[in-house]
């Protein structure tokens, strides 16, 4: 007798949040990593928000790609655990954190880092819009305008930090920047592509994209324990 045989998805739980500080949700997603790596079995974990606006630095990314006086506190800059360089988050720009055990998927950050490219190039396709690649820099871009930008952390083979995607963002912060320092390569948003596009609708093909990318089960769920929604 012939079993065919049943292909068993990872479930993966889909933190679907509004605005959030970027500290409150970079402490989240520390103390999801740390639970993670005490217990491994753990549901992975995919958290789509926005952030008020920031400005945050890579480990070991150089801040001569900030145009403002860092001393002067006139903007909110963190520097975090992340790979790549400066970048900004601010309304209207969705952010996605998989908090994701890569030895369910495969022990490869490049495989990792193009997957989520995939996952944002297959959103524009919805719209109709060819996302680019560019070899030797991670992200994704839209007729020579960079609309995604990708920087992580892994610990023990399981993932923070993740993706940002400018859907409708107002784009005056990225002047102050070098953003990831690219200095030829300009920032774009959907906004310009598809006038009144919202983070709303767009998080639903984040949604649909990741889980075809990464072949999940996705389980809408709210916070328990450290993060209280409001």
């Amino acid at each position: 007798m012939i079993h065919s045989m049943k292909t068993h998805k990872n479930r993966c739980l889909l933190y679907n949040q509004g605005l959030m500080p970027y500290l409150e949700a970079h402490g989240w997603q520390r103390s999801l990593l740390t639970e993670r790596i005490h217990n491994p079995s753990l549901d992975d974990v995919l958290i789509l928000l926005e952030h008020p606006p920031i400005y945050t630095l890579g480990q070991g990314s150089n801040s001569d790609f900030l145009k403002f006086d860092i001393d002067k506190g006139l903007y909110d800059v963190h520097r975090v655990e992340r790979g790549g360089e400066v970048t900004y988050h601010c309304p209207g720009q969705l952010v996605g954190y998989p908090i994701l055990n890569l030895q369910r998927y495969r022990k490869d950050l490049h495989w990792y880092l193009r997957q989520l490219e995939e996952v944002i190039i297959r959103i524009l396709a919805v719209y109709g819009l060819q996302g680019e690649r560019i070899p030797a820099f991670t992200g994704v871009w839209l007729q020579g305008r960079k609309v995604a930008a990708i920087g992580i952390k892994v610990s023990r083979w399981i993932t923070m930090h993740g993706f940002a995607l400018n859907v409708c963002p107002d784009m005056t912060g990225f002047e102050r920047i070098v953003p990831c320092g690219i200095s030829d390569k300009p920032v774009g948003s959907l906004a310009e592509w598809i006038p009144g596009i919202t983070c709303e609708e767009v998080r639903f093909y984040v949604a649909q994209s990741f889980a075809e990318v990464f072949g999940v089960e996705l389980v809408e769920s709210q916070p328990q324990g450290f993060f209280r929604s409001e």
